[in-house]
C-alpha cells in the first residue's frame, strides 16, 4: 500500500501523521527508543530478533528487501517478539553493561602487570588480588634489580588498576540503590542462587514475563537448554545453545555454582542437587540448576508470587 524512504528526522512526524497501525522492527541500536515513541503515538510496535527477520529475504539484500520481509514476519502468528524496555530497565542494564566493561578493563590491567613483571622474573600468583598485595613490595624492593622507569611504568598501571577498581565499586553500588528500590528485583533476591546483581538483571531484562507461555520458554530465551538435531522422529540433543542474552546467563551460572558449593558441605543425600551432582559432571549441574532457577524466577513474576523454598505444586503432591 505505500513504499517510502524515510530520513531519520522525518520518522516522527510521518507517523504522527499516520493512523494508528501495527509496526514491525528488527531489534537493534536505537529500537527501544523508537518503539517508545512509536508507542506514544498510538501504533502498535512489534520488535523482532534479525535472524528470525533473515528467512523472509527474498532476494539479495538491500534496505527495500528488508522492509518487505520485516513487513511479512511482523504477521506470522508463531513469531517471537521482543519485549520492549522503558527508560528505567535501559538505564539499570546500561549500568550493568558499564560495570562489566570495567570488570573486563580491570581483569586485562592486571594480567598485563603481571605479564610485564613475569619479563624480568617476577612471578605474580594467580588471582587479582595478589596485584594490590605484592607489587608495591615489588617495586619498592631494591633487591630486583628493576630498572627505575620500569617502576614508575608499573606504579602507573596499579594506579589504573586501581581506578577502574573504584569505578566498578562505584557502580554496582548504583546497582544495588535501584535494587533496593524495586520490589520485582527484591523478590528475585530471594532466590538461591541470586544476588543483587543478577536480581537486578533480570527485572530489567525480562520485563513481562507473561510474554512467555512458561519457564521452559525463558529458560530457553537465555539459552539454558540444549541444542537440538532431531529428524525422522528421533530426538538428538546436543549441548547447551547458548542463544539469547550470555550476560544474565552467566550470572545464572555463577549463581548456580555457588549453590552448589554450599549444596555439597552439607551433603543431603536426599538433595536433588547433591543426587545429581554425584551423576554428572558440575559444569553440567551448574547449568541444569541455572536452567531450574530460570523457570522459578518466570513462576515468580508471571504469577506474582513470593519464593518459597518448601513450596510444593500441586500436580507432585497429588
Amino acid at each position: 500500500m505505500l513504499r517510502k524512504q524515510l530520513r531519520r528526522e522525518q520518522v516522527a512526524a510521518f507517523f504522527a501523521n499516520l493512523p494508528s497501525c501495527l509496526i514491525g522492527m528488527e531489534a537493534c541500536g536505537s529500537a527501544h527508543h523508537w518503539a517508545r515513541k512509536l508507542q506514544a503515538l498510538g501504533h502498535t510496535v512489534r520488535l523482532m530478533a534479525p535472524q528470525f527477520v533473515k528467512p523472509y529475504v527474498k532476494s539479495n539484500k538491500n534496505d527495500a528487501a528488508d522492509a518487505q520481509a520485516i513487513c511479512e514476519a511482523v504477521t506470522r502468528p508463531t513469531m517471537r517478539f521482543v519485549p520492549i524496555k522503558n527508560i528505567e530497565q535501559q538505564t539499570v542494564l546500561s549500568l550493568h553493561r558499564v560495570r562489566q566493561g570495567f570488570i573486563k578493563a580491570r581483569t586485562a590491567q592486571a594480567n598485563q602487570i603481571r605479564g610485564l613483571l613475569a619479563e624480568y622474573g617476577l612471578v605474580v600468583p594467580q588471582g587479582i588480588a595478589y596485584i594490590a598485595l605484592r607489587v608495591p613490595d615489588l617495586i619498592e624492593d631494591a633487591t630486583n634489580d628493576l630498572p627505575g622507569t620500569f617502576r614508575q611504568l608499573i606504579d602507573r598501571l596499579l594506579e589504573h588498576l586501581k581506578l577502574l577498581d573504584r569505578q566498578v565499586n562505584e557502580i554496582e553500588a548504583q546497582i544495588k540503590a535501584w535494587h533496593r528500590d524495586d520490589e520485582i528485583s527484591r523478590r528475585l533476591e530471594q532466590v538461591p542462587g541470586i544476588g543483587p546483581i543478577t536480581a537486578s538483571a533480570l527485572a530489567a531484562t525480562v520485563g513481562n514475563a507473561k510474554n512467555f507461555d512458561n519457564g521452559r520458554q525463558l529458560a530457553a530465551w537465555l539459552g539454558l537448554v540444549p541444542r537440538q538435531h532431531s529428524s525422522g522422529g528421533k530426538a538428538k540433543l546436543l549441548g547447551m545453545s547458548k542463544r539469547g542474552d550470555a550476560y544474565l546467563r552467566t550470572l545464572l551460572i555463577h549463581g548456580a555454582r555457588s549453590v552448589i558449593y554450599r549444596a555439597t558441605q552439607r551433603n543431603d543425600p536426599n538433595s536433588w542437587l547433591v543426587k545429581l551432582t554425584t551423576r554428572r559432571n558440575a559444569n553440567v549441574a551448574a547449568v541444569a540448576l541455572a536452567n531450574k532457577t530460570a523457570r522459578i524466577v518466570w513462576a515468580l513474576l508471571a504469577h506474582d508470587r513470593q519464593f518459597r523454598p518448601d513450596y510444593t505444586p500441586a500436580i507432585s503432591a497429588a
